[in-house]
């Protein structure tokens, strides 16, 4: 959690940045946003509803591997930041390379993403798609990152040095609620590279997760391996399994969706241990950003 004192100084810091950022915007003229309604994505639509107005449009996806909380919350996010939004069926699954999950599943996916992108913004005549790909990722295993530069995807935030610490803190200064939102990824970013992803499976994880929800968890995976869900939990919410009726409560509605075991694993929630544990290297170099943005003094 970012402390006001921290905020403070993180924006005074990268306020060239976001000036820089939105002087892309302006003169792009129109665009439309890949919006899946996470902490990135909604802060690039902030942006880009401020800059752009009616020229700004926000497109989710919704497929299996979205939470119904996640099509939700981004529907309503739209709706708060006054921005005109459409939302469109993906269907990745369809795609063998995609539901076979190999290390570069998230490029498939992204393609498709892409593809209905391209068609929306080709049939209103905006000028440019924009992600909400930033600076850090460039530190991590992003291969939908390859799609989004096939298919000319501008990322602004990446394209201004803005950090993942920064678009919270600004985040915060501009009233969005998503400011202190934790990582979501994909629902099937839940199972292990090479076990296939499933209709079925995606939704015995996405019910999983929601029972978690519904107990007041915030930070946390259920990671799939077959008849064994292993819950990955933030280091501050593990407290909450030492009462006996929260286990219980978990245990029963895991059984109920059809695990046979429910585990706990020691060690504490952070992004990425998937990739780590199938040997999946980050980058050496972050390569170039999707756009050159002016300076502005």
């Amino acid at each position: 959690m970012l402390s006001p004192e921290r905020i403070q100084a993180l924006c005074e810091s990268s306020r060239p940045k976001l000036e820089a950022m939105r002087a892309a915007l302006r003169t792009h003229g129109s665009a439309l946003v890949a919006f899946s309604g996470g902490v990135d994505s909604t802060f690039v639509l902030k942006i880009s509803v401020e800059e752009l107005g009616e020229r700004a449009l926000a497109l989710t996806a919704l497929s299996a591997s979205v939470a119904p909380e996640e099509a939700e919350e981004a529907r309503a996010l739209a709706s708060k930041l006054g921005a005109r939004h459409v939302v469109v069926s993906s269907n990745e699954l369809a795609n063998p390379s995609y539901a076979a999950n190999p290390t570069n599943r998230c490029y498939f996916c992204k393609t498709e993403l892409y593809d209905l992108c391209e068609a929306r913004r080709q049939e209103l005549g905006l000028a440019v798609v924009l992600d909400g790909f930033n600076a850090d990722d460039f530190k991590d295993h992003r291969p939908g990152h390859k799609a989004a530069r096939e298919h000319a995807v501008e990322s602004p935030l990446a394209a201004a040095g803005l950090t993942k610490e920064e678009i919270r803190a600004w985040s915060q200064a501009l009233g969005l609620p998503t400011w202190d939102k934790p990582q979501m990824a994909c629902l099937a970013s839940r199972i292990p590279y090479g076990t296939s992803v499933t209709r079925e499976r995606l939704l015995q994880i996405a019910s999983a997760e929601s029972e978690l929800r519904k107990l007041g968890f915030r930070q946390f995976r259920v990671r799939y391996h077959g008849e064994v869900a292993r819950l990955e939990v933030a280091a501050e919410e593990y407290e909450r399994f030492l009462a006996a009726d929260v286990r219980q409560r978990i245990n029963t509605a895991f059984l109920a969706l059809g695990f046979k075991f429910v585990a706990l694993d020691l060690e504490p929630f952070r992004s990425g241990r998937m990739n780590e544990a199938a040997g999946v290297t980050k980058p050496a170099t972050p390569g170039a950003p999707s756009f050159a943005l002016p300076v502005v003094s």
